[in-house]
């Protein structure tokens, strides 16, 4: 069982690997903290875009021979496989870790898993520590998996349609692979975030052909796309297909006239969170009877 010190140090892996989000499609956004062996951190690392090393790998390089007979804390399953770079599991059998901590498992390892050949290779393997935090993070990425498109999420102030109004849009695009702007053009939330061969933005803007878009975002390698703006006519045509809302709303005085009487949340969503950002209230919503993992 997780020892306290090692519940802190998958927190911490879990918060750094949110610092991918945006760029490592279609890798998952994944976070790794080193214990040695009095369980002292001694490094972390996550990963940032394919191609470039993973989240262990990065940790190790950090924590260097300090790492033999100490733990290492991983929020997915090291990777088992020879891709564009060496597998994981091999590089934390290298390094002569004791115990390995694993959040979620990865439905994509290859053969008998990550997890499996450090066991055989003398390790010990604790999987599912902190599994649904660790999901805040990996859910998108499952879930894209899981249906075979993109995560989506709409996203605009209510009565701000314009860039420099709409702050929770200004906010969550680097968050997001591709960001579907009010005239449909399509960008990634981060300019140039995710390499030059590794990821590719659509060419053509979104139009009355909901299929043929969602093929393209897909192909792209995106795993998370983000709708912007209240008025944007991407929504209405994969309307069918939003995952998730998010809505600040202005503030109002104690005592008011509601200015509308429609509803906030489009219909088929349940609200999830509500809370207050700066001078606005920030609603989160998922449509009902989905989920992000």
């Amino acid at each position: 069982m997780a020892t306290p010190n090692e519940l802190t140090a998958m927190r911490r892996a879990i918060a750094i690997s949110a610092q991918g989000l945006g760029t490592t499609s279609p890798n998952p956004p994944v976070g790794c903290v080193i214990l040695d062996r009095d369980g002292v951190p001694v490094g972390e690392g996550y990963h940032l875009r394919k191609g470039d090393h993973h989240a262990e790998v990065n940790a190790l390089t950090a924590a260097g021979e300090r790492a033999e007979g100490g733990t290492a804390v991983v929020t997915l399953e090291p990777c088992n496989h020879h891709g564009r770079t060496p597998p994981c599991r091999q590089a934390l059998i290298d390094a002569k870790v004791s115990r390995v901590l694993i959040a979620v498992m990865d439905p994509t390892s290859r053969g008998e898993g990550g997890a499996a050949v450090l066991e055989q290779a003398g390790i010990e393997v604790e999987r599912g520590v902190l599994e649904q935090e660790a999901l805040l993070v990996l859910g998108p990425w499952l879930h894209s998996l899981r249906t075979g498109r993109p995560h989506i999420t709409w996203a605009y102030t209510v009565g701000a349609d314009e860039d420099d109004g709409d702050q929770v849009v200004s906010e969550l695009r680097r968050t997001h692979d591709l960001v579907i702007r009010r005239n449909g053009a399509i960008e990634e939330g981060a300019p140039g975030g995710h390499g030059e061969d590794a990821f590719r933005v659509p060419a053509e803007p979104i139009r009355e052909e909901p299929a043929k878009a969602v093929h393209d975002l897909t192909e792209s390698g995106a795993r998370s796309v983000l709708i912007e703006g209240s008025e944007n006519e991407a929504a209405r045509l994969l309307a069918d297909l939003v995952d998730r809302v998010i809505i600040d709303v202005p503030s109002t005085p104690p005592s008011s006239v509601p200015t509308s009487a429609s509803g906030l949340l489009p219909e088929g969503f349940r609200l999830e969170n509500a809370g207050a950002f700066g001078l606005r209230t920030r609603l989160v919503a998922r449509r009902v009877g989905s989920r992000d993992h």
